[in-house]
């Protein structure tokens, strides 16, 4: 089983369309898949369509939420198709598996007040906090993935010009900066960074206290640490503020195409969920504070 995962992780990193979340993602999917295997007595070779089935009722009896069957599908799949590549299999047993479509859960997302509570939650005169600061106002202020915070380089901001620049596999995104985030990076770099960086802190942007480059489970952490701190009761993840940059431009008049381009959505439809979220809100408020629908 280990050589099947350390093979498949050379197939993937091979695969320049897989951004590195992706393999990530990927990687620990088939990881546990290969596990449940191991753990019936079955090799990867031998799987048909219905122990593909079964895989997929075990993680429903885990609870394990749609998304997270719909990205172990996936992985499993690719898998295969690795090992069809390798001409180990003549076929994908996991293809015809088809799942019961979700209901589409709309985005969380915090209101004004929230966002500036959570602001004020880091303590800015010692060196974790200025770095906290310093992400919490850059992530609302440009909307990135927070795997996309993380691996920021210094190089990719002009505190100048107020503007970061995004680089992904499709290419570069330049999205504008707020001045007090501007502010905020800015004393985390010059007053801040110098005393927490390492031998291995590269030209990392954000690091942790041992010096390395953060992670996405150390921001996440982060997050909701200063979430419970400012008393906000929403479920929180770094994805809220993303969701929450967004639905506040659209709140304040940005056109859904520009947000596309500036959160850098391949589809515009994911960008249209957000206009479905405001026009929910828009009919919440009606329904409570109109006297005649009150009334009703």
């Amino acid at each position: 089983m280990n050589s099947y995962y350390a093979l498949f992780n050379d197939y993937l990193t091979n695969q320049k369309a897989n951004s590195a979340n992706t393999r990530e993602s990927y990687l620990r999917d088939t990881l546990y898949y290969l596990e449940y295997l191991s753990s019936i007595g079955v090799a990867p070779t031998d799987v048909d369509e219905p122990i593909i089935q079964k895989y997929v009722d075990h993680l429903h009896q885990l609870n394990r939420s749609p998304t997270t069957i719909s990205r172990n599908l996936a992985s499993v799949r690719c898998f295969y198709k690795f090992l069809i590549f390798r001409g180990e299999m003549d076929h994908n047993p996991a293809k015809g598996i088809k799942l019961e479509k979700a209901e589409k859960k709309l985005p969380q997302v915090l209101s004004g007040e929230e966002i500036e509570l959570l602001l004020a939650q880091p303590d800015v005169t010692e060196p974790k906090g200025c770095r906290d600061k310093a992400m919490l106002e850059l992530l609302y202020a440009t909307g990135i993935r927070a795997s996309e915070l993380i691996n920021l380089n210094i190089k990719d901001l002009n505190l100048r010009s107020g503007v970061l620049y995004c680089r992904g596999s499709k290419g570069v995104r330049s999205i504008p900066i707020y001045p007090s985030a501007v502010v905020a990076v800015s004393d985390y770099i010059y007053r801040m960074r110098g005393l927490i960086i390492g031998p291995e802190s590269g030209n990392a942007l954000f690091v942790n206290l041992n010096g390395g480059r953060l992670t996405r489970q150390g921001f996440w952490k982060i997050v909701k640490s200063y979430a419970t701190e400012a008393g906000i009761t929403k479920e929180i993840t770094p994805h809220t503020l993303r969701h929450s940059f967004a639905m506040h431009l659209l709140e304040n008049g940005a056109s859904v195409k520009d947000i596309q381009t500036m959160m850098g959505h391949a589809d515009i439809s994911s960008t249209q969920v957000y206009v479905q979220l405001l026009d929910n809100h828009v009919k919440q408020v009606y329904n409570d504070c109109h006297p005649k629908a009150k009334l009703g």
